[in-house]
């Protein structure tokens, strides 16, 4: 059932004889019923992007926003169905990896020739974020952050198992150093070393793809596939090695893995950016576990820095712009509020796009910010793909199949090889 926000200014609108203009809004990261529109008060990614749409849909005058209910594991599927359907949000969120295979089906709206006027100020995005929203010379989107795998860090568990040096952690070099210290912890405190969603979304897969970019390998190069080799075992092994000895759990998907961490029952979990602002906001409570909370770059364990990462952007249907002028104008008011709002989105822990905002006494005074500055000169994707969607579906499932039901890792990698030279050939 849609819920409508019905604001103060959308009222006066309507009272004054003139219907505000809606516009509905498509997006992932969780669920927050009572965000507010205080976007500087909210915690975590739900309740801080939804404080800053109720913000946009009170302070926008004529205009309110109606969030569609959607979910983030199959956000794609229900994107596609609305679009097939002919019924897209006027508004929709998306990931950077996304922009071939929607906008080159014509689906976005190319908004270059529309953001100045609407109070959106390109020159002001750093380098790699206009690059993110751009395809074959258009910009189809505003975008919103830039996000990263990191190493979130018990620092009382590392402590204890000698991990600490002049208030760091100690963070191996090697897959051998890896192995080592994992053992280090699970001697010292009984409890794992690393723990990240490997049996639910593609977390190990983005971990699998950062240890082959530190080899500067990658899943395919231009139409060919090249999984099935050296560079992907060797990734694979560093992380099975860890299953193999009993310092990490296989078997633990998003929720169970976060809350592992939490209850500090693992030293380090491999997960994004998106959760600084709420691990920072646990780690005060009293009754959560895990106390001294730190945030660290991604490792090098091979030769290359590298770490997976992606952008979070904003898009517009072309058929809106094609056939409502009106919902056109809306929806490119909603995106500069947005836009406007990058330091508060930039609260969760996700790096800003702006360079007002990366420049900023605000943002350098976000915590933990300074622990993983480096993490902007290792973030690394593979090149874009109209099939990267599949293409993830397929390394997710053939990786599961090595650490959660024993396929031997030449025979995964490969039938990866082989699925994913498919679709790179239709």
């Amino acid at each position: 059932m849609k819920h409508v926000l019905i604001t103060a200014a959308a009222a006066a609108t309507i009272a004054s004889g003139a219907m505000a203009q809606e516009v509905t809004l498509g997006r992932f990261f969780g669920a927050c019923e009572d965000a507010g529109t205080d976007t500087k008060a909210s915690v975590g990614e739900p309740c801080i992007i939804q404080s800053i749409i109720n913000a946009a849909s009170a302070e926008i005058d004529g205009v309110t926003v109606n969030t569609l209910p959607t979910d983030w594991g199959n956000y794609y599927d229900q994107i596609k169905a609305a679009y097939a359907g002919g019924t897209p949000p006027d508004v929709h969120v998306m990931h950077r990896h996304r922009i071939p295979e929607f906008a080159g089906l014509g689906a976005l709206a190319d908004l270059s020739d529309d953001l100045a006027a609407a109070g959106i100020d390109t020159s002001d995005w750093a380098p790699a974020a206009l690059d993110a929203v751009s395809f074959n010379g258009g910009i189809y989107g505003v975008p919103m952050d830039f996000h990263a795998n990191l190493w979130h860090v018990n620092m009382d568990l590392m402590a204890q198992a000698g991990l600490v040096e002049n208030g760091q952690p100690v963070l191996p070099s090697s897959p051998e150093e890896l192995l080592a210290h994992a053992q280090q912890v699970k001697e010292a405190t009984g409890q794992d070393y690393l723990a990240a969603d490997f049996a639910q979304f593609p977390i190990g897969v983005r971990l699998t793809l950062a240890l082959m970019w530190q080899q500067d390998a990658n899943i395919f190069d231009g139409d060919t596939a090249t999984i099935d080799n050296d560079a992907a075992r060797n990734a694979v092994t560093a992380i099975t090695q860890l299953f193999d000895a009993g310092v990490a759990n296989p078997q633990l998907n998003y929720a169970d893995s976060q809350q592992a961490f939490l209850n500090g029952e693992a030293a380090i979990l491999v997960n994004g950016t998106w959760v600084v602002d709420f691990y920072d906001a646990e780690a005060a409570k009293e009754e959560v576990a895990l106390d001294n909370y730190y945030v660290a770059d991604f490792p090098t364990l091979f030769d290359t820095g590298a770490t997976w990462a992606d952008s979070h952007m904003w898009a517009i249907p072309a058929s809106l712009k094609a056939n409502d002028a009106e919902g056109y104008a809306a929806a490119l008011k909603v995106l500069a509020f947005i836009n406007d709002h990058n330091i508060d989105w930039a609260r969760t822990g996700h790096m800003a796009v702006r360079n007002s905002v990366l420049e900023s006494d605000a943002y350098a005074n976000l915590p933990h910010r300074d622990e993983y500055t480096g993490t902007a000169a290792i973030a690394r994707d593979t090149p874009p793909s109209e099939r990267y969607g599949a293409i993830q579906d397929v390394l997710n499932r053939e990786l599961q199949a090595i650490w959660l039901t024993g396929k031997s890792v030449d025979m995964a990698l490969a039938d990866a090889e082989a699925e994913v030279q498919d679709l790179l050939d239709r």
